[in-house]
């Protein structure tokens, strides 16, 4: 039946084809696949009977182990029972194989709960996607699309024949415009215009391919200088911080932990060579540290110093200032008293 379908389409096909000469032939393809796996509700919905199925699965196999050690014990203990014994424990056994492979036809037969569900999942994103073939069909002026993934067997199709993105767009068009305002809506629809600009002129769209292709280039060659830039400045302030804990790891007599993992490396290294000149830069790197914390305690008890004497010599005129406000007085109390 499904043969005598196929040569009825391509009897079909074939004869609009000779049909349509006059004008040329407009074909176009799907790829249901490609579009089922970037419909988020699908594959939500997927992802959820594929967890459904691994129980089931679990279940079956916990109950062949369970199986397998009731044939284990019996074929143990055979010698040692009657023969009735026997027969009413593989009864049991034959029971609960029969009742597992009934569960497992039951779960994932050809129409078990798993082929029930995968079809109830499918099928009204089918029928969504039937309504955009036969509405872009229209607006287009296809003569034929055919599925990708159909049983009419496709030896070769061209990448410019594929409208499968054109689909994956009316669909989300559809489930967007209950969510958006009014203003969204009209920013949309002129999104949408020029999409369909783009689907009517393959020439535009494949300018517009090369354009979007040259800014995608683009921002991604942003997007890495940034992220060097970044690295850079994370090196520098690391290296700043190390700086910062060896001066006060050398300030308060301890060591700080990437200079003990620099003593394990050197202890660790076989080429006394290298070990040298790695010795020899952290020398010349240690003394210019010290040398500029050096320079920064000098410069700090200079400040210091600076500041001492300033408050010495405010403090003496204060108390000399002192000094001459009672001596005024002390003159002018002799005075009093003469007169």
């Amino acid at each position: 039946m499904r043969k005598q379908f196929l040569y009825l389409c391509l009897a079909l096909v074939v004869g609009q084809t000779i049909n349509a000469q006059t004008r040329g032939t407009k074909l176009g393809y799907i790829d249901m696949e490609y579009i089922l796996q970037n419909v988020p509700d699908y594959t939500e919905a997927k992802s959820q009977l594929e967890q459904k199925a691994e129980k089931w699965k679990l279940e079956i196999d916990t109950k062949k182990i369970e199986i397998n050690k009731l044939k284990e014990a019996l074929k143990a203990e055979r010698a040692l029972l009657t023969k009735e014994l026997i027969d009413e424990r593989e009864t049991e056994i034959n029971f609960l194989e029969n009742e597992n492979l009934d569960y497992q036809q039951k779960r994932f037969g050809a129409n078990g709960d798993l082929m029930i569900q995968k079809s109830v999942l499918v099928k009204p994103i089918q029928d969504q996607v039937f309504t955009a073939v036969q509405d872009i069909a229209e607006r287009l002026k296809y003569d034929f699309i055919f599925d990708k993934t159909s049983d009419l067997t496709m030896l070769f199709a061209a990448k410019r024949f594929d409208i499968s993105d054109q689909i994956l767009r009316t669909l989300n068009r559809t489930e967007k415009r209950e969510q958006l305002t009014k203003k969204q809506q009209k920013e949309e629809e002129a999104k949408q215009n020029k999409e369909d600009a783009l689907d009517e002129n393959p020439a535009l769209a494949d300018r517009q391919k090369l354009l979007d292709d040259k800014k995608a280039t683009r921002d991604k060659i942003l997007a890495d200088r940034k992220l060097l830039q970044e690295q850079k400045k994370k090196e520098f302030d690391d290296k700043r911080k190390q700086v910062i804990a060896d001066r006060e790891a050398k300030k308060n007599g301890t060591v700080s932990a990437n200079v003990k993992i620099d003593a394990t490396e050197k202890a660790a290294s076989n080429d006394p060579a290298k070990d040298s000149a790695k010795l020899a830069i952290e020398d010349a790197k240690q003394k210019q540290a010290d040398a500029r914390a050096k320079t920064l305690e000098d410069r700090k008890k200079v400040l210091e110093d600076r500041k001492k004497a300033l408050d010495d010599k405010r403090k003496k005129i204060l108390e000399d200032r002192e000094a001459i406000r009672k001596a005024k007085e002390e003159k002018l109390k002799e005075n009093t008293n003469k007169n």
